[in-house]
This record gives structure tokens, C-alpha cells and sequence, in this order.
């Protein structure tokens, strides 16, 4: 290797590693949002509705579209505006929502508050593409490192989430819950700070190495394998959304536990969601993809029977660790195999069309989740989780093996 080779290196990855530092410093802030929405949003809600309190959770699932949209606007503004900017207009974005979802506290505006979240939640779906500029913006032997640095960030997030949604909330008593929304307007102006320093190359520069031509959209989405990882996926996604979303609800007005019990059962959630991602990669390379999602969709079963057993503290937060962990083993390990079953440049039509249905259906589960909630209660919301995981590990003995030649 030629010196000038080494030293062009050398200054790309020191770019690498100031890129990572900026965007995992955002992540950690940006990435509280999420928490602190599912710890106070439907309790919020819960407070702002009369007797019908079957829409509790809509402000989550305004959320959670919101983070669908801003999955697709983020890379249409990416090609336009470039990244950077892209990213500092995100994290603004978290600002609005938040002032938004605030002010609808104090006016007692039900549905100003599901825009907010709306905002919020668009906000998070250009967070969600950190990790991917991390590892784009790297050298090939680095990039491993700088998505687990943007991971990292997500740890910070869940430790610090809960935490402000906590001392926050009652800023503004009588009006329960503005101030942990308000928080959001110094967060957003603090990440856009930092991501102004971003030095991101520019989109599209692929080296001019020729590759196979992309094939139709069908013709890969139909295999067994994608379709194997994109259910196992979307049903880890989607269980883990449809719980964590009616555990609050569950805890403070169907239980009576304080809001404080309930936010830290979150957090710990939040935690085994993310926490585990260090190593998962590694037993993926070890096990394979598909007895990691089955793992993941046994987990997700336990998780089931510990709510199943009681409504103690011990059940919820338990049930709340356990929903995380499986939905890191399954929805990573899903993400793997169906990453693997396109080529690198087939990735933006593939990904487009997984995330709009995932995010899409996971939207639907929180939303469904007030009404399951509201009408049957919580055990009833325990149900869905075995036939889905069951159907899963059918897929998984059916076409893992065979799958992974297709």
C-alpha cells in the first residue's frame, strides 16, 4: 500500500470518527423522544378524553406513522438538500412537534396533540438513518464499529429518556405532562447544533464499480426468504409496539401504580431493547439469522406468560424486559436475513417497500392497542403474542434452511 494510499485512509476515517461522535451525540439526545412519548403520550391522552378512552393510544400511533413518513421523507430530502441538512431540519422538527404537543396540553386539544406526536414522530424516523450515514461515511473495516456507536447512543437515550419524562412532567402543574414535551424544544435545538458540524460525503458516489442489474421488485419480495424475515420482523415489531404501548395504561389506571413505576418499567424496556445490540450481531455470525429471530419469538412468548401470571410490579416490568429483548433478537435478526436477500443495489427499493409496510402495521398495532385495551382489558392483550410468534417459528422450520440458498 502506497503512502499516499495510507494517509488518504488515515483522513478518511479521522472524518469517520468525527461523524460518528456527532451523530451518536445527536442520537443520544434525539433518541429520548421515543421513551419519553410512550411513557406520558396515552397517559396524556387517557386524561384529555371522557368516558370512551378507547383513543388513548392514538397520540402513539400518530407517533408511530410519523416515524413511517419520516423514514421516506428523510431520504427524498437527503438527495435534495444532502444529509447534513436533512438532519438539522429532523431534529428541528422534534422542537415543533414538542411545542405543538405542549400547547395541547394547556388547550385541552386532543387531536393537536396526535399532530405533535405526528411531528415527533417524523422527527424520529430521520434518526432512525444515523446509524446508516455513520456507516456510509466510513471505511469498509470501520463501519462495524460506527453503528455500534450509534447504538450506543440509543443506550444513553433509554437511560435518559424516562428520566426527563419524570422530573419534567409536572413543571407545569395543573397541566400534567406539557413540561415533559417541552423538553423536547431544547433537545431538537441542542442535536441540530451538533449535527451542523456533520462533514457527510455527498449521496451516490459508489466508486463507478459495476454490478449486476437490479431486478424487479417482485421478484425478490416473493422468496421465501424475504418473506420469512419481513414476518418475523414486522410481528416482533409489532407485538413489542401493541404491549409497550398499553403497559402504561395497564399499570396507572388499570392497577393504580404511580406514573414514576410506570415510566421506569419503560425504561428498563427501553434498555433490553438496545443493551443487547452489541452482541447480537456476533451470535447472529455464530448461530445464523434464523435461530436468533426463533430465540427472539420465544422470548417474546415468555414474555406473555409473565403478564399472563399477574398484575404485581414484578409482571409488568418483567414482561416489559423480556418484550424488549425478544424484540432485539427478532426484529435484528429478521433484519438480517432480509438484508441478505437483495443486492447492494436493489437496497433502496427493497428497504422502501419493508419500512412502509412495517411501519404501517406497527402504526395499526398501537392504535389498536387503546381499543383492546379500553374494551377487553389487559390480559386480552397478551393473546395476540402466541398465535404470531408461533407462526413465525413455523416459517422459520419450514424455510430457514431452504431459504438461505434462495
Amino acid at each position: 500500500m502506497s503512502a499516499g494510499t495510507v494517509e488518504g485512509l488515515e483522513a478518511q476515517l479521522k472524518t469517520a470518527r468525527l461523524n460518528v461522535a456527532l451523530l451518536t451525540c445527536a442520537q443520544a439526545i434525539l433518541g429520548c423522544a421515543p421513551p419519553i412519548a410512550f411513557s406520558v403520550g396515552a397517559l396524556a391522552a387517557y386524561q384529555m378524553l371522557g368516558d370512551d378512552k378507547s383513543l388513548a393510544t392514538a397520540p402513539l400511533t400518530g407517533f408511530n406513522v410519523g416515524v413511517s413518513a419520516g423514514a421516506v421523507i428523510v431520504a427524498i430530502l437527503s438527495r435534495l438538500l444532502q444529509r447534513r441538512t436533512s438532519f438539522i431540519i429532523g431534529a428541528l422538527l422534534s422542537t415543533i412537534g414538542g411545542t405543538i404537543a405542549a400547547i395541547a396540553l394547556f388547550q385541552n386539544n386532543f387531536w393537536m396533540l396526535v399532530g405533535g406526536l405526528l411531528l415527533t414522530g417524523i422527527s424520529s424516523g430521520f434518526t432512525q438513518k444515523f446509524r446508516f450515514a455513520a456507516a456510509d461515511a466510513s471505511p469498509s473495516f470501520y463501519k462495524g464499529t460506527a453503528i455500534s456507536w450509534i447504538l450506543a447512543g440509543g443506550i444513553v437515550s433509554a437511560v435518559l429518556g424516562p428520566q426527563i419524562a419524570i422530573y419534567t412532567r409536572d413543571l407545569f402543574t395543573p397541566v400534567m405532562f406539557a413540561g415533559a414535551f417541552v423538553a423536547f424544544v431544547p433537545m431538537g435545538i441542542i442535536a441540530a447544533l451538533i449535527l451542523a458540524f456533520l462533514r457527510l460525503p455527498a449521496l451516490g458516489d459508489h466508486g463507478g464499480t459495476a454490478v449486476e442489474p437490479p431486478r424487479p421488485l417482485s421478484a425478490i419480495v416473493l422468496r421465501p426468504r424475504f418473506l420469512t424475515g419481513m414476518y418475523c420482523g414486522i410481528s416482533s415489531y409489532a407485538l413489542m409496539t401493541f404491549m409497550m404501548t398499553g403497559a402504561p395504561l395497564a399499570m396507572v389506571y388499570g392497577c393504580g401504580y404511580s406514573s414514576d413505576l410506570s415510566t421506569r418499567g419503560i425504561q428498563f424496556h427501553v434498555l433490553a431493547m438496545f443493551a443487547p445490540s452489541f452482541f447480537t450481531g456476533r451470535l447472529i455470525a455464530r448461530f445464523g439469522a434464523e435461530k436468533i429471530v426463533a430465540a427472539g419469538l420465544v422470548i417474546l412468548m415468555s414474555c406473555a406468560f409473565i403478564a399472563h401470571l399477574g398484575i404485581e410490579l414484578w409482571n409488568f416490568w418483567g414482561a416489559l424486559v423480556l418484550l424488549g429483548l425478544g424484540w432485539n433478537f427478532g426484529f435484528i435478526g429478521s433484519t438480517a436475513i432480509v438484508a441478505s436477500s437483495y443486492r447492494p443495489n436493489e437496497a433502496d427499493k427493497v428497504q422502501g417497500y419493508h419500512d412502509i409496510i412495517l411501519f404501517t402495521l406497527v402504526a395499526l398495532s398501537s392504535f389498536a392497542s387503546g381499543q383492546i385495551y379500553s374494551a377487553f382489558g389487559w390480559d386480552a392483550m397478551i393473546l395476540p403474542v402466541w398465535p404470531l410468534a408461533i407462526l413465525g417459528l413455523v416459517l422459520l422450520a419450514l424455510f430457514g434452511r431452504k431459504s438461505a440458498q434462495s
